[in-house]
């Protein structure tokens, strides 16, 4: 698959239309479903309409934007007004928003033609993807393998070619663990510079949509296309967005003295050793482009993951509290009255992971065990905000594993919740402080399975995080690798 930097020139330059664009990726994509199960739905003709609009715009002489024309594949628990949005889960089973999301409605100004909704774990809560209530997408460097999650939909179709592009969110980790397992670029911006207007609900306080791509400049100009102030979304940021993709270069100049950190608690016990050795040797690389760098502990990271299953299950509770059955999506036929039609609505429409999030966020957050865990969880929360605040004191870029193994065989952790859970281990922090990272290729195993290395930049760092990212990723041969399916 094609750079967006070389579909647009295509274009451009008349080589190809926008129409037979989104014929071959839709070919490619329909291919390609019946062994990877990627996506939910696919939306043909409204991708089809779409690309008929850019060319018109192209044979009237006008200029179009960089996305203008290019496919896109959307995480399905975004909104996207008349076409269904299910979350992976029967609860909306037949859920057609009537409004678009900010990030898709932005797109579609931008001329992006979307080609459909993908694959992920139920209200995004997993790290596989096999907790959809549809199907278990597949990994596309190994078949039998998980792609990650909760956004394996996106991350799997991208690798696999069936789009240049796609959008996830990342609530823990959702983006970078699966960009990390099926050896994509996969971005999770600062909190607030996307909008979350129209993304359906997980925890609040830490759901964040960002971009996947191939390669870096494509995740860096999907990001300029979405972020941006949103007065529909309160939590979202009045900040200027300067263009992430024209400061990309192949070193660090004209940045005289560039200081990466080295995560400490992220290595040792747990971490496969082919991971490290990777991550290791990709530091080497970054040293000899010019960085300095330097060992830095956040003693608080460890705390993360046990932070996160209090804090999001939570707000979790709180947030799936409206799938009730009355207002929309499923509900029981079969009910003698409200409080059964509400029970039995509820125990048939979700899924068992997220009953167990649901159950835990309660009980968190239930008379007596408020103060013991809810807040307690919030100070943690604090520390390990503070903790990210020194090291920047001390460095532009932190450096850490993304995952602390490469891509685990479909049903080898589904009855292990801790053991699944543990997957999020080095993601997790970042959702909780606020930051902007993302996960790069920086290796494969002797499976042939590719190693993700993340980076985690200062609040609004984007553009200095891209850049590092972008500079390591022209030294280095892990991004021209694509699966054989």
């Amino acid at each position: 698959m094609a750079s967006i930097r070389e579909l647009h020139k295509q274009l451009i330059q008349k080589e190809r239309t926008a129409v037979e664009l989104a014929e071959s990726t839709l070919e490619s994509l329909q291919a390609l479903e019946p062994k990877l199960h990627s996506f939910l739905s696919v939306t043909a003709d409204q991708a089809l309409e779409q690309a008929r609009q850019v060319d018109a715009k192209i044979a009237a002489g006008e200029a179009i934007g960089m996305l203008a024309g290019i496919p896109i594949g959307i995480k399905d628990n975004m909104c996207t007004q008349g076409i269904r949005t299910t979350c992976g889960s029967r609860i909306l089973q037949n859920f057609v928003p009537p409004y678009e999301s900010t990030v898709t409605q932005r797109l579609k100004a931008a001329g992006a033609v979307m080609v459909g909704k993908t694959n992920l774990d139920e209200f995004a809560m997993g790290s596989s993807t096999e907790n959809s209530a549809y199907q278990v997408t597949a990994n596309p460097w190994d078949l039998e393998r998980v792609p990650g999650g909760s956004s394996g939909g996106s991350a799997a179709a991208v690798a696999a070619g069936q789009c240049p592009i796609a959008l996830g969110s990342d609530t823990g980790g959702s983006i970078r663990q699966p960009a990390s397992f099926c050896g994509v670029v996969g971005m999770k911006p600062t909190y607030g510079l996307v909008s979350r207007y129209g993304l359906v609900a997980y925890a609040s306080s830490l759901d964040q949509i960002g971009p996947f791509g191939r390669t870096v400049e494509d995740a860096a100009i999907l990001l300029g296309a979405i972020a941006g102030y949103d007065p529909k979304d309160s939590t979202s940021l009045k900040v200027d967005i300067p263009d992430y993709a024209s400061s990309l270069r192949p070193d660090f100049k004209p940045r005289s003295k560039l200081r990466i950190g080295i995560i400490k608690e992220t290595f040792g016990q747990g971490l496969d050793a082919v991971v490290e050795s990777a991550v290791t040797k990709a530091v080497e690389v970054l040293q000899s482009l010019g960085a300095e760098i330097q060992v830095i502990s956040c003693p608080q990271f460890r705390y993360g993951l046990p932070t996160y299953y209090i804090i999001a299950p939570s707000e979790a509770s709180a947030n799936l509290a409206r799938y009730d059955g009355v207002k929309y999506g499923y509900r029981v036929e079969e009910a003698d009255n409200l409080l059964t039609m509400y029970a039995k609505t509820r125990a048939q429409g979700f899924g068992a992971e997220v009953k167990r999030r649901i159950m835990i966020g309660t009980y968190a957050l239930s008379a007596g065990y408020y103060d013991a865990y809810y807040l307690k969880a919030q100070k943690v929360r604090t520390l390990i905000k503070r903790d990210f605040e020194s090291a920047f004191q001390q460095v532009d870029v932190l450096i850490c594993p993304t995952s602390p193994t490469t891509a685990f065989k479909a049903g080898e952790k589904t009855d292990d919740p801790l053991s699944m859970y543990l997957s999020d281990l080095m993601t997790i922090p970042v959702n909780l402080a606020g930051l902007p990272a993302l996960s790069i290729p920086c290796g494969f195993d002797e499976q042939g399975l590719p190693i993700g290395m993340q980076m985690i930049g200062n609040v609004l760092k984007e553009d200095v995080l891209l850049s590092v990212a972008y500079a390591y990723e022209q030294a280095t041969p892990w991004h021209t690798r694509t699966p054989t399916i």
